[in-house]
């Protein structure tokens, strides 16, 4: 527990109106040394993750014009998080999490540079695109869980961990702006290769601010259960642990009903709203800003306090503008729509990772950020197969319209259960510093 914490705002002097208006507070994370290298590294190296994300999609495009390929590619390069990530976490709980993050970054440098080399000398194959996919979500399963439970240890204040995940989601989704673009550009220029090389290269930035940190290293955490044993007692705590349990199932049935209407873009584009590529660059852009205005609202933000009751409003939020979306026909309106449908998204992603890296302790720190990797990453893959049969049933509209009712339901019952959820949080809120503990409580602590 931190017992240097800043005070309470109640001693901020009326007389300081400026003080209220100052946004410094929005980037308090950056005064920690590590995680300033951290984003530094992460903003270079995200641009290039992008560009290598559309000019992937453009290359099977390219080779195969099919587009059941293009979602094979998609299922092979995430299946391998959700079937990896438990094993991962126990891991990423064992092992020193800057080493594993050294080593993910590198491997995923080399499978770049791979796809750069077959491509820029005409050897590339659709096989060789789906088992360097297949290399990527083996790599996700370890990065992912190892780069969040990381976070925690490169900025040294607890309460400057919300601030940190922010920044993070803003940096991830103003790359998801640029990267695109400059893909686009690239391609055009030359071919899909020099994006692959971009990419590699711009991993280069990220390991040398891995290696530039200074991380306390704890001591290697020895034990001598075996790692089926780890993560069962991983998954006991995931799933006996009220707060974690459902933030869990309902970021779970909003990755996999919610989050693939992304799979049906190019049918609204095309189909719904008569337009070509511009309108897809249009509507994904819009989702992008509405993410990125998300992400930015919550670096303002000074405190953890509130973040639970904005899930299942973001939730609710996100269900509605999908369903709007399905009913709408106008390309106007339906960017609109995106916007509101990526700050949902984001909004309730965001918050959903502060609290529960908040209450989760160090020693399970792993193996729960790998469940919430599988919950994230690993049921898009179903979701996108989902959303291709519904849309294939009874049409891209009608798919959407279902999908946002479903997370709309789900938000019901985060709703009905969040006093159970906060009765379970508020010990620890109060251990860490965040709640006051109420009079009664201190008292018996006194008397004791």
């Amino acid at each position: 527990m931190n017992t240097n914490r800043p005070a309470a705002p109640a001693e901020e002097s009326p007389n300081a109106p400026e003080a209220r208006r100052d946004f410094s507070h929005a980037w308090r994370a950056l005064r920690h040394r590590n995680f300033r290298l951290f984003f530094g590294g992460q903003s270079i190296s995200l641009i290039g993750t992008w560009m290598t994300r559309v000019a992937t999609s453009w290359l099977v495009y390219r080779l195969t014009k099919s587009a059941l390929l293009l979602g094979t590619v998609s299922f092979v390069g995430q299946i391998p998080t959700f079937l990896l990530a438990p094993f991962a976490g126990v891991l990423v709980d064992r092992l020193n999490r800057r080493q594993v993050l050294v080593w993910t970054q590198t491997l995923a440098m080399v499978q770049s540079l791979a796809l750069a080399f077959l491509t820029l000398s005409h050897r590339i194959t659709i096989h060789d695109v789906l088992a360097l996919s297949v290399l990527q979500g083996a790599i996700n399963a370890f990065d992912m869980p190892s780069r969040q439970s990381f976070m925690v240890q490169m900025v040294a204040d607890r309460s400057d961990l919300s601030n940190a995940i922010a920044i993070n989601s803003s940096m991830v989704n103003l790359a998801r702006l640029i990267g695109p673009s400059l893909a686009g550009i690239v391609i055009a220029a030359t071919n899909e290769g020099w994006c692959f090389f971009i990419d590699g290269i711009s991993y280069i930035a990220v390991i040398v601010s891995l290696l530039l940190m200074r991380v306390r290293v704890d001591e290697a955490r020895r034990t001598a259960d075996s790692m089926f044993a780890q993560m069962r007692e991983g998954w006991n705590y995931v799933s006996t642990f009220i707060p974690v349990r459902s933030i869990l199932t309902l970021f779970a049935l909003v990755s996999l009903m919610g989050m693939p209407y992304v799979v049906l873009m190019p049918v609204f584009a095309a189909q719904v709203l008569h337009g070509g590529p511009h309108t897809l660059g249009f509507l994904m852009g819009a989702a992008g800003v509405g993410a990125l205005i998300s992400a930015l609202s919550l670096v303002l933000r000074k405190t953890v306090r509130g973040l639970l009751k904005m899930i299942p409003i973001a939730t609710l939020m996100f269900g509605v503008g999908l369903i709007c979306f399905g009913l709408s026909r106008y390309v106007w309106l339906s960017m609109l729509l995106m916007v509101i449908v990526g700050f949902g998204m984001m909004q309730g992603m965001t918050a959903s990772n502060t609290i529960i890296q908040t209450l989760v302790p160090e020693d399970k720190r792993g193996r729960v950020m790998s469940y919430y990797t599988a919950a994230f990453v690993g049921m898009a893959p179903f979701g996108s197969l989902l959303a291709g049969s519904l849309a294939h049933w009874i049409g891209a509209p009608h798919t959407v319209m279902l999908t946002g009712t479903c997370c709309i339901l789900g938000a019901a019952w985060f709703w009905a259960r969040r006093h159970d959820i906060r009765d379970e949080m508020r010990p620890i809120y109060i251990q860490l510093g965040i709640v006051e503990a109420p009079p009664e409580l201190v008292e018996e602590q006194a008397g004791n």
